[in-house]
C-alpha cells in the first residue's frame, strides 16, 4: 500500500531578513518581513489550489 502525498505541502523559509512560503508543488510566494504573512501567503495558496 503506498501513501498519497498531498498535493500542496507548505511551508516557511527565513531566508536572511526574510520570510517565504514555498510549496511541494513549486510555487513560491513572495518574500516578506513578517513571518505571519508567509504563512497567510501559504495558506492563501492551499486554498486556491
Amino acid at each position: 500500500m503506498t501513501q498519497q502525498q498531498p498535493d500542496h505541502a507548505t511551508i516557511v523559509v527565513e531566508q536572511g531578513r526574510f520570510c517565504l512560503a514555498r510549496c511541494s508543488c513549486g510555487w513560491r510566494g513572495p518574500a516578506r518581513r513578517a513571518r505571519s504573512k508567509a504563512r497567510s501567503d501559504a495558506a492563501e495558496h492551499t486554498q486556491d489550489g
